[in-house]
């Protein structure tokens, strides 16, 4: 079919306005990597737009010597694994089991599901009951607590109940198959889609997690990442300027700490972000997949 001019002006006003929404999506990463590549003096007095201004790594040196970023990276990485294989080991059978319709009380499961999503204790009365279960300060209360979330249980027995399953599970029954034999054998080898999602989901919950770790953490030995790179920003943003009993030279020194500071914040974020940049490409099929399945056909 020929195509038309008004067509041809809407698919052009189309193409743009999609430019400039990836442009405005890409630019800001795109000037977190460049900024923190450049000087910070160049990146403090807003020299730095379009490209790296005094190409320099003192940002990314002063965050590696740092020997407490390992222990962090090797937590998070700890509590990212098992709290992911945590998450997904409940939230599968869970949502399996709920979008079976013959499932009694399957109603009030919903409820008991949803209220707590809604209503919360608050911050006080949550202390509490970590405190009496013996998980302050345990690394156990960065895993158990984050168990399983209502939207992902939702998304996930979405997924189960617009999926044609039922016909391959009656097969497996005439066979002999019970659920559990169903589920491990037909079910999961057949949605990885949903669970490359959750798996997602829930991996980037856990690796952002900073909260929790906050109220609950003591011990460094057991810090997550974010909150390593919460100390080396504050260590660094910790600058007097007390002049009357400063030399030249150590308010040189603040003064390049002070800036240096500034280039650290887009070094931590690339440093914080790079292992999810890289993990997503990998699961990025799944995912659209995943999703549109669990959700459009809903």
């Amino acid at each position: 079919m020929k195509e038309s001019t008004s067509d041809r002006v809407f698919i052009i006003i189309c193409t743009i306005i999609i430019v400039i929404a990836v442009l405005l999506v890409l630019y800001p990463i795109y000037f977190t990597i460049i900024a923190s590549f450049s000087d910070p003096s160049a990146v403090v007095n807003g020299n730095v737009l379009v490209w790296v201004n005094g190409f320099t790594l003192d940002s990314y040196r002063s965050i590696i010597k740092y020997q407490q970023l390992w222990v962090g990276y090797r937590n998070t990485f700890l509590y990212t694994t098992f709290g992911t294989l945590g998450n997904l080991v409940v939230l599968l059978p869970c949502a399996y089991a709920l979008s079976k319709r013959y499932l009694r009380g399957r109603g009030l499961l919903m409820v008991y599901f949803i209220i707590p999503s809604y209503f919360g204790g608050g911050m006080i009365p949550f202390y509490m009951l970590i405190r009496n279960l013996g998980l302050v300060n345990n690394p156990l209360v960065l895993i158990l607590p984050m168990g399983v979330s209502f939207f992902y249980l939702v998304v996930t027995r979405t997924f189960f109940t617009s999926s044609d399953y039922e016909t391959l599970a009656e097969a497996a029954r005439i066979d002999g198959a019970n659920e559990f034999r169903i589920f491990f054998s037909i079910i999961l080898p057949l949605s990885g889609a949903i669970i490359a999602v959750m798996a997602l989901y829930n991996a980037v919950a856990h690796w952002n997690s900073f909260f929790s770790a906050l109220i609950f953490i003591n011990d460094s030995k057991f810090y997550p990442l974010q909150l390593i790179l919460r100390q080396i920003l504050l260590l660094n943003q910790s600058v007097s300027f007390d002049t009357r009993i400063m030399t030249t030279e150590m308010i040189k020194d603040n003064l390049r700490r002070a800036y240096l500071a500034e280039t650290l914040k887009y070094s931590l974020i690339i440093i914080a972000s790079l292992p999810l940049l890289i993990a997503y490409p990998f699961v990025q099929k799944y995912f659209v997949k995943g999703v549109m399945i669990g959700s459009v056909k809903g």
